[in-house]
């Protein structure tokens, strides 16, 4: 018995490995002027030993096997360094430069990659620097905590530049650029990707704010079966190979094929909508390490939910803060930009209500900002190809916030509101040198309306007009004598035209709080009309069912 012990942990022994995760390795940025966690795993009670310049910080592999071990602070430095970590085997890793860490995190818009962007040829082709350093957590949506990912750290050149987030690497070329140290960027963002799905699932089901989205989750989950999609998957092989047919048989005739590729199906339990999914399988690996703060780009799939969004999105920003256990770091997104058809008329928009929602997580969170794109978006494209600009606007948050440059980085918005002799007085926060107008001297985009509560447009102009603005608009309509409230760029895609004299856009608002279309609770949401006709249907089919067991118990008889 005691020789099959024996044999039993000199075979643990040798299996024994020091291993580290992938956010740990070659290449990688330390985050400056703060202690940086460095960990790993190797057999429960090994010593390990980490050495970093004059540093040496030893740790024991805990009953779980991952050791833990904090680095001193460290100013920045460009001059490539070696870290030696010793357990039960050796590795070093090499190149390793301090600098500033932000993670690029959101859906698709941050996702969107180099390569895709207007003027990707010219900025691919100067994507040449070595003191950037960019690395990719790859998609994996599940309820399983992971602890690793397969991805590795790489100097920025032409060829890992093209494939990275676009606003990512705008954003860290201007870090880089203004700082002059070097710079990390950790790109975790999944297209489509909703954001109750970056949030601890226990923790997400413990808030009663989110029992809506728990409960229809948990009805997804209890209808799913593997064979149902595996079936949709057969299907869509097949009509792929029709569409694929179809198209060769057209370009060979000359003809012109405009039908779109099937898209294949998604399967919910492992994608990137299911509450708890991105946090276990994208963010979790990378908690904990040293970061200066992130930057966000997303909504565009929580829009429908703009009203629930108002709650759930800081409540994510605190959840991640909460989790990396570095206070309140800096969180900065990008809002919405401007998509879909124009309309000729005022109406309600449920994009305009998720701007508003992030607008309010300002005016809820420390150390928090956006910067507002309703000029940089395209109608007829939910990703638009201008990154450079969206990610400058961000960078200026950082600039300012968070390394003291003193620079314009805030949108105005809405400081005042007054109605009196039938026109609203609109007084301005964060426009120093007052208000311009771009491409026309016509104020356009505000929309204004009565007790009535009829949206009109209206007519408005900047005092003192818009080549000598103040931060004031005056605003008005014909016919009507007592407006009560007036909206501004409040559209899913606003024609609006009015920005700070330094040339940051105006952010939408309204000055209201009508009921939100958005809000299940307003009998015309979209959410409570979806719910009434769901109930028509089920009544009519509990009708329909009613009437056939009364046919065959007539004909019974």
């Amino acid at each position: 018995m005691r020789i099959l012990c024996l044999l039993s942990l000199l075979a643990v022994s040798a299996r024994a490995e020091l291993k580290l995760p992938a956010i740990i390795g070659d290449n990688m940025v330390l985050q400056q002027k703060q202690a940086n966690p460095l960990w790993g795993w190797d057999a429960p009670g090994t010593e390990v030993t980490v050495k970093f310049g004059p540093q040496t910080k030893t740790a024991k592999a805990g009953a779980d096997g991952k050791w833990t071990v904090k680095l001193d602070a460290v100013p920045a430095n460009a001059q490539p360094a070696t870290i030696s970590i010793k357990g039960s085997s050796a590795k070093e890793l090499k190149n390793v430069l301090v600098g500033e860490v932000w993670v690029c995190s959101g859906q698709s818009n941050m996702g969107f990659n180099l390569n895709s962007t207007w003027d990707a040829d010219l900025d691919i082709a100067q994507a040449k620097d070595a003191q950037l350093r960019l690395i990719s957590v790859p998609q994996v949506g599940t309820q399983e905590i992971q602890n690793d990912f397969k991805g590795q750290w790489e100097e920025c050149t032409p060829t890992s530049a093209a494939q990275f987030t676009a606003v990512g690497y705008h954003f860290g070329r201007v870090l880089r650029e203004m700082l002059g140290v070097p710079v990390g960027l950790i790109d975790n963002a999944w297209g489509g990707s909703a954001c109750e799905a970056w949030v601890k699932r226990d923790v997400l089901e413990k808030d009663p704010r989110f029992a809506s989205i728990i409960a229809r989750w948990k009805q997804t989950e209890s209808t799913f079966t593997q064979e149902a999609f595996d079936k949709q998957v057969a299907d869509h092989k097949t009509k792929l190979a029709e569409w694929t047919k179809a198209r060769a048989e057209a370009l060979k005739a000359g003809k012109y094929f405009t039908a779109q590729a099937p898209r294949p199906p998604q399967n919910p339990m492992t994608g990137q909508h299911r509450p708890g999914n991105l946090y276990a399988g994208v963010l979790h690996p990378t908690i904990g390490y040293g970061i200066k703060g992130a930057i966000w780009y997303q909504g565009e799939s929580n829009a429908s939910r703009a009203k629930e969004y108002r709650d759930l999105f800081p409540f994510m920003i605190e959840h991640w803060r909460k989790e990396w256990k570095q206070g309140d770091f800096p969180f900065y997104w990008v809002q919405l930009a401007d998509y879909k058809a124009y309309k000729t008329e005022p109406v309600e928009s449920d994009w305009a209500e998720l701007r508003e929602a992030q607008t309010l997580t300002i005016r809820k969170l420390p150390h928090t900002g956006q910067c507002v794109i309703t000029d940089l978006g395209e109608a007829n494209d939910i990703h638009p190809k201008n990154k450079r600009d969206v990610a400058e606007r961000l960078a200026r948050w950082a600039l300012v916030q968070d390394y003291g440059q003193q620079l314009v980085y805030r949108s105005p918005e809405l400081k005042d509101a007054k109605f009196e002799g039938g026109k609203a007085l609109l007084t301005f926060d964060y426009a120093p040198q007052g208000l311009r107008t771009v491409d026309t001297d016509d104020v356009k985009g505000f929309a204004i309306c009565g007790e009535d509560k009829k949206w009109v447009w209206a007519k408005a102009s900047i005092i003192g007009g818009s080549k000598k603005g103040t931060n004031q608009i005056e605003v008005s309509a014909e016919g009507i004598t007592k407006p009560v409230a007036v909206r501004y760029a409040w559209a899913d895609n606003p024609v609006c035209n009015v920005y700070s004299a330094e040339g940051l856009p105006v952010t939408p608002f309204r000055t209201d709080d009508f009921p939100m279309i958005t809000d299940p609770a307003n009998p015309n949401s979209a959410e409570a009309q979806n719910a009434k006709r769901a109930e028509d249907l089920k009544k009519l089919m509990e009708a329909k069912k009613a009437n056939e067991a009364k046919k065959k118990a007539k004909a019974a008889k």
